[in-house]
């Protein structure tokens, strides 16, 4: 019981009692009446208490957000004015359903909780058989052949911009959101070369999503990833020799997951260019990045305080790449979150940010995480007043500015619809090729 209520219950019990000796007399409809006012009391008291705790949260919710706001001063009076009203979230039922959705994804990935280490390399042994990501196959084997098709050779000006991006899901999950930001990327780079690392992308499901896109002409190809020769030459190169063997231990978070983040970094020093999360939509033309990685936060001073990994722009071979690889593998940890993805770019950027050897470049948050993974909601609610209108239009107005593209943050907005008239649904109308199911996301 907390401590608030056993203490009430106490209290409750030696008021009782005193009233029992003292008053005799009293009925114990009485009592009755008394929980019952006393149940209404509290029932009020915390209606206000969250009444004022949601104006207080919008309240600051908006202070940081002025905090990262950058372009002219009549954009920044406009956006601070306004603090936009975000409905109420998936009921209890809702969440549990999607969450037993994506447990279902993984579930051949995921080793069952409460194991020690050596139970679940056992589990991991027993089970690998299952691991399709790690197996070789012959679409696996063709890799790199397809992939020096599909670019040309490094002199060759067939692709301006090289884009990745990964899939590690079932194709019948790609779904409206994701074909909309490679709408929004080709419209923005349409010189473009777009290369999805899927297995299951890599197949007829997953050429039917496609087609509408490769119909208009852009260069886009879905291919299985051969993990062993992406990793060949790496620091990463023994750690998967041990993993395929059964020798490490995955840890409790789906595999999937973190070999994303090394595939990630191994085909871009293989080959160099754009890597982009699916949830990242494109505003802008990529052409002119290089050796860019950006801040998700930084703090009053301008300075970054962590880093993320949802997009990577480097050469091929680049030093800090090999260095990411490097500390992926000799740091691996598949029980903690992030560990091997934003926190790692962070850690080993914090170390070689002062180096001139490197030859990199931190990028402020407007860049690529113009909005807090806690705010995203607001960019996907159409405005209800004239207020909220200003807001949506000064809003677009700074992305206009500096901003590369915005990270949906799709664990948290993949529930959420986009409105009509929304940050969201202008920047999507406004760069959109074929613009289906523009609001039906």
């Amino acid at each position: 019981m907390p401590e608030k209520a056993f203490g009430w219950k106490i209290f409750q019990i030696s008021w009782r009692s005193t009233l029992h000796h003292q008053h005799q007399m009293f009925d114990s409809r009485i009592l009755r009446r008394l929980d019952r006012v006393k149940v209404r009391i509290i029932s009020t008291v915390s209606c206000v208490a969250i009444f004022f705790l949601v104006i207080f949260a919008d309240s600051f919710v908006l202070k940081n957000d002025q905090l990262e706001l950058q372009g002219t001063k009549s954009t920044r009076k406009v956006l601070e004015s306004v603090s936009i009203f975000v409905a109420e979230r998936d009921s209890p039922k809702e969440i549990v359903e999607e969450t037993e959705n994506f447990r279902q994804d993984y579930i051949s990935m995921v080793p069952p909780m409460n194991m020690s280490i050596k139970e679940r390399i056992a589990w991991f042994k027993k089970t690998l058989p299952d691991f399709e990501i790690l197996k070789s196959t012959p679409k696996s084997l063709q890799f790199k052949n397809r992939v020096n098709d599909f670019f040309g050779s490094d002199d060759d000006d067939h692709c301006k911009v090289k884009f990745f991006m990964t899939w590690i899901s079932p194709a019948n999950l790609f779904g409206e959101r994701e074909v909309l930001a490679l709408e929004l990327l080709f419209k923005s780079n349409p010189n473009g070369c777009l290369m999805i690392l899927s297995r299951s992308m890599d197949s007829v499901q997953g050429s039917k999503l496609l087609d509408p896109i490769m119909k208009h002409g852009f260069k886009l190809v879905a291919v299985t990833p051969d993990l062993s020769f992406l990793l060949k030459n790496t620091p990463a190169e023994s750690w998967f020799d041990d993993l395929k063997s059964g020798n490490k231990d995955p840890g409790e978070i789906p595999l999937a997951q973190n070999l994303s983040n090394l595939i990630r970094l191994a085909v871009l020093y293989k080959y160099g260019g754009v890597y982009l999360d699916t949830d990242f939509i494109v505003l802008k033309d990529f052409s002119g990045l290089r050796n860019s990685i950006g801040a998700q936060s930084s703090n009053a001073f301008g300075n970054w305080t962590r880093l993320n990994n949802a997009v990577l722009v480097f050469d091929k071979n680049h030093p800090l790449l090999y260095k990411f690889i490097e500390e992926f593998a000799s740091t691996f940890n598949g029980n903690r979150w992030g560990h091997n993805g934003p926190y790692l770019v962070s850690r080993v950027a914090s170390k070689f940010a002062t180096s001139k050897d490197l030859n990199f470049s931190i990028l402020p948050p407007m860049a690529f995480y113009p909005v807090y993974w806690t705010r995203i909601e607001g960019f996907f609610r159409k405005p209800l007043d004239q207020a909220t209108s200003k807001w949506v239009d000064a809003k677009l107005l700074q992305l206009s500015g500096e901003t590369y593209g915005v990270h949906l943050w799709n664990k948290q907005s993949s529930r959420l619809r986009i409105e009509e008239g929304s940050v969201m649904g202008r920047l999507i109308s406004e760069h959109c090729i074929i613009c289906n199911h523009l609001y039906s996301s």
